[in-house]
């Protein structure tokens, strides 16, 4: 097999291996896409300072996110459906990140429930919590979150709607789906994949199914979620949530200056610069556009992470230059899951790894808290 070399190269084998419509489903965006092409435009545009003659021989990639050891500053975020990619796509993608060293965010809507996955791995998972209209679901997540030694918690805070995709309309992929002939031949020709899903534990979503029951399928499950989308969702649902939720919370989906700054006051742990990579508001800002300001911000308050458009290490290290601790990676690894399987996963991480400690080296530094601002190139100024 030709070697892996950079994320695309995942990309284009996953489009091979799974249907049309997941890949679709991971690949796209909101309406016309403009912030899916803003988070990937604006990180491109930012240009690295190369710096030469510098000692770098014991360079040190690895720090911390939310206060636990990370071999560099990378997580992965959390996706839904993430184990229709795969067979028990999030156990493996969680083993993955333990393997490298770096945290696997597991999603409320996952295959795999939060036990399958804690139980799969030896250290502590991440959490991301939906807060539907049924309350009495978040606080049973809690509980079981709790239970299974979660340490940080991330409540997603930019979905009260969801956008439309018009790939997941056009492909079928809706609640409930509409299955057609060019849906059913495409699955019959993708054998690989529908083994490693047969063969997987789960084939609904796990913790919808431990909270509604076994006998609420999965389309019923689907449904249920749809319908519990909730525009009430406000600052003062944090009180009851951090009255049950003792370990670290994080608000995902902070994309402005003022929204940061309440989530500062309100006293949570830290903030997730995003826009749902694209999936949510379309025409919103780039989300590296926006990362500096935020972090300027409320940088010395809480913890500030970052996701959307992160394709390499190169993105990696411009998103710590400009004031982020640590990225959460979504689509890299779940077209590593699609094309490989765990060793695609572990391929992204370390396609991601090996460019991070690239730009460290040309750029002069030796420690991820010896990157700036400086680091990045800025043209002189005119006499």
């Amino acid at each position: 097999m030709t070697p892996i070399t950079n994320i695309e190269d995942l990309r284009v084998l996953a489009r091979k291996r799974v249907p049309k419509a997941l890949f679709d489903y991971v690949d796209g965006g909101s309406y016309d896409e403009l912030t899916l092409a803003n988070n990937r435009n604006d990180l491109n545009a930012i240009r690295l300072r190369q710096r030469v003659m510098v000692d770098t021989s014991k360079r040190d990639l690895s720090t911390t996110m939310m206060g636990e050891k990370v071999s560099m500053p990378v997580a992965i975020a959390p996706t839904g459906l993430t184990g229709l990619l795969h067979g028990d796509g999030e156990i493996l993608a969680a083993r993955a990140a333990e393997r490298v060293g770096v945290k696997f965010c597991l999603s409320t809507m996952s295959v795999c429930s939060i036990e399958d996955v804690a139980g799969a791995i030896k250290t502590p998972l991440w959490y991301q919590l939906y807060v539907f209209k049924d309350r009495g679901f978040a606080r049973a997540m809690i509980d079981r979150a709790t239970a299974v030694g979660v340490t940080t918690m991330f409540l997603t805070v930019d979905l009260p709607y969801r956008g439309q995709r018009h790939a997941d309309i056009k492909n079928g992929l809706t609640v409930p789906p509409k299955i057609t002939m060019r849906n059913a031949f495409d699955v019959m020709t993708k054998p690989r994949w529908m083994s490693s899903v047969l063969m997987s534990k789960r084939k609904s979503f796990g913790n919808l199914e431990s909270y509604l029951g076994k006998a609420v399928g999965t389309l019923k499950q689907g449904s249920w979620a749809s319908q519990n989308s909730d525009q009430s969702l406000n600052w003062r649902d944090l009180d009851w949530i951090r009255e049950r939720w003792k370990g670290k919370l994080v608000l995902k989906g902070i994309l402005d200056v003022e929204d940061a700054k309440r989530a500062a006051s309100e006293g949570v742990d830290g903030i997730v610069v995003s826009n749902h990579g694209g999936r949510q508001l379309d025409g919103a800002s780039g989300t590296i556009s926006v990362l500096p300001h935020i972090a300027d911000a409320v940088g010395d308050q809480l913890e500030v992470l970052f996701d959307g458009g992160v394709r390499s290490g190169h993105d990696v290290y411009k998103a710590i230059a400009n004031g982020a601790r640590g990225c959460l990676i979504g689509r890299a690894f779940l077209y590593g899951l699609a094309a490989m399987g765990e060793k695609g996963v572990g391929a992204a991480l370390e396609v991601i790894r090996e460019s991070f400690d690239n730009a460290m080296i040309l750029t002069g530094v030796n420690k991820v808290s010896e990157i700036t601002r400086d680091n990045l190139y800025r043209p002189p100024l005119k006499n």
